[in-house]
Parts: structure tokens; sequence; C-alpha cells
């Protein structure tokens, strides 16, 4: 059977370049590397766009490079996500593909790139995990948990990270720079995205900490062993940081408050949990809180609204970059929509918990 997964498709137009150029940087940079190489591009990645290469030994990589066109600022950071995936590597018990080489010679490939090993396992892109016993879903979301605590209990500056983000004030500066890149992104008026834009910074919580912060931790950017119920590797660390790691948590817990007008990411609102196999979201906090030596977790809605401002405002720049033909998903031009649904959701927690 073939290890190549599903969600492959030919390279897209849009995203074609020179893989003679590739093939012989990789084989002066990756060890054991021998040309010619087979490139296919995964869907999805509606912000990196990422391929999946074969080289003539039969060995698999995956190569995650800046999308093309004109791009927000501070965006598609492909250095930083390298340099995270390789501390974390080198470092700590978190797991994550190997990480071979980070190119930023625009001239190799037209963009700045990595490549690191490809895992063969299941990417759970659905949150229903169809086929999957109710009894591997609770332990899949066990191991999951247990990851996200053992991100946040990595100690940032013993493994060379102590510059990877400003120490302190996240919360502040993160409201400030969505809100700026989703006024940039911006494409009609969203009241209740107003809204919150005033509320968030004149409702911060007290207290303040700083760790590693994946930005993106849902169980679609994990992968699963391909038998067993855990987490071999987490993906996608473009928006990883330094920052507080209830707002990582919040963003992990969004999908217990979404229903399912939420497309691919329709979550667990309204279902039996305890059917289908997964903790409440009180039992998910109380795991990462015994995983984190926390006594408890306060002000828990903040966070959660506060996470998913933040997803509004990523979902909006994707859905701008798509109507100017620069996002590398086909579906970016349906995510207006989302963006407003995602800030009436923000909005009705506050109101209903303040």
């Amino acid at each position: 059977m073939s290890q190549l997964p599903a969600n492959l498709t030919p390279v897209r137009e849009v995203h074609a370049f020179d893989q003679a150029h590739l093939s012989a940087y990789m084989q002066k940079s990756v060890e054991g590397f021998r040309g010619p190489i087979e490139v296919l591009q995964f869907e999805g990645g509606q912000s990196n766009p990422t391929f999946h290469v074969t080289d003539a030994n039969g060995r698999m990589y995956v190569l995650r490079k800046k999308p093309p066109g004109k791009l927000l600022p501070s965006a598609h950071q492909v250095d930083r996500e390298y340099r995270v995936i390789k501390a974390l590597a080198d470092h700590t018990d978190v797991p994550v593909p190997k990480p071979y080489a980070l190119c930023q010679d625009d001239s190799v490939i037209g963009t700045a790139f990595y490549i690191m090993e490809f895992l063969p396992g299941r990417i759970l892109a659905d949150p229903k995990m169809p086929g999957i016993s109710p009894a591997d879903r609770g332990r899949i979301f066990d191991s999951m948990n247990d990851v996200l605590a053992r991100i946040h209990n990595v100690d940032y500056r013993a493994v060379g990270l102590g510059d990877f983000g400003r120490e302190g004030q996240y919360i502040p500066r993160q409201i400030a720079r969505w809100t700026s890149q989703y006024d940039l992104a911006k494409t009609s008026q969203v009241e209740s995205m107003e809204l919150l834009k005033q509320w968030l910074p004149d409702n911060l919580p007290p207290g303040d900490e700083t760790r590693v912060n994946h930005g993106d931790y849902r169980l679609g950017n994990t992968i699963v062993h391909p038998t067993e119920p855990r987490i071999i590797a987490v993906l996608d660390w473009e928006l990883s940081t330094l920052g507080h790691p209830l707002a990582d948590l919040g963003y992990n817990c969004m999908m217990y408050h979404f229903g399912e007008g939420f497309g691919a990411s329709a979550g667990y609102a309204g279902m039996d949990l305890r059917a289908f196999g997964i903790p409440t979201e009180q039992e998910y906090l109380s795991a990462y809180a015994r995983r984190t030596h926390r006594k408890e977790i306060a002000n828990w809605n903040f966070f959660v609204a506060f996470s998913l401002f933040r997803l509004a405002a990523i979902v909006q720049g994707v859905y701008k970059r798509g109507l100017d033909g620069n996002a590398s998903s086909e579906t970016a031009t349906q995510y207006g929509d989302r963006a407003r649904t995602l800030a009436d959701l923000a909005w009705s927690l506050v109101k209903n918990h303040s």
C-alpha cells in the first residue's frame, strides 16, 4: 500500500517552481538525498503552500514555502517556523518532524522555504474523527492535551528560544497586531469585530506568563500515529512565538464552542461528548492544569473570546488574499462569512459571561 497521503494534488500553477533548482539545492543541503525528485502539493495550506517531495531513493520530505505575491507585513515567516521546530527537535520531548534545511535565497525556487521529514500517519482534519472508536477518540484527545502541556512546559531560554518573541504583555500586543492585520484586510463592516476591538483591551485578565506558543494548536495540525491513538508530531508552527500559554489553550478549545455552521472547523457544541468519547471542556482544562502544575484556569471566557477574535482576523486575511489571487487554497474566497461568524460567536461569549 502506498504511503502517500490522500490529500496530494499536482502543483497548482500559481505555486509552480523550478524543480531542478530544488533538486540541486537538496543535493547540497540534505544528507542522504539523491535526485531527481517528484513534487506534489498538499491541499489546504491557506497560508504557506506545502509540498510533498520524493527523491530517487524513495525518501519523502515536506517542503513549506512563502507564497508568491504581495504579502501582509510580518506574515509567512518560514524561517521562524524552521527555527522553533529545530529547537524543539534537538532539545525537547515535544514531537515534531525532523528539520533538514532552511533556504532564504529567493533565487532557488522564488521564495524562502524549509525542508523537513515526511512522517506517515493520520491527519484528522475532520474534528468528528470518523471511523475512530469513542475510546480511541478519548485517547487522542488526551495525547493532544499532553503534547500542548509539553510545549508549554519547555524552558524556552534553555533551548535557545529566549529571543523568539518578546517576554510579557503578549495578549495586549496580539490584540493590537490582529486589529491592525484585520484592518489591513477588511472588506466590509462587521459590528461584532468592532466591539471586540474595544472590549478585549479594556478587559485584560490580571497577571502574565510567557511560554512557547504554537499559535494554531488544534487536532488538524497534528499527525496521529498510523494505527495507535497518539500524536507523533505537531505541524504548522508558522504563528508560533513566545506568549501566554492560555491563549494557546483557548485557541485549542474553540472546538468546544463551534457547531455545525463552521465548515471544516465544525466542533462539538451541543454534542453528547460522553457518547462521542472525548472529555468535556472542563475535564480537558483540568487535565491541562494538572500537567502544567496549575491550581486553576481563571478568566477562561476571555481567552476563548480572544482566540476567536484572533482567528477571525487571520481568516479575514486569507479571504483578502483570495480576492487578490494570492491565497494558496482554492476555497480561500469562501472565508469572508467565516470571519463574521467567528466574531459573532466571540461577542456572544463576552455578552453572556460579563
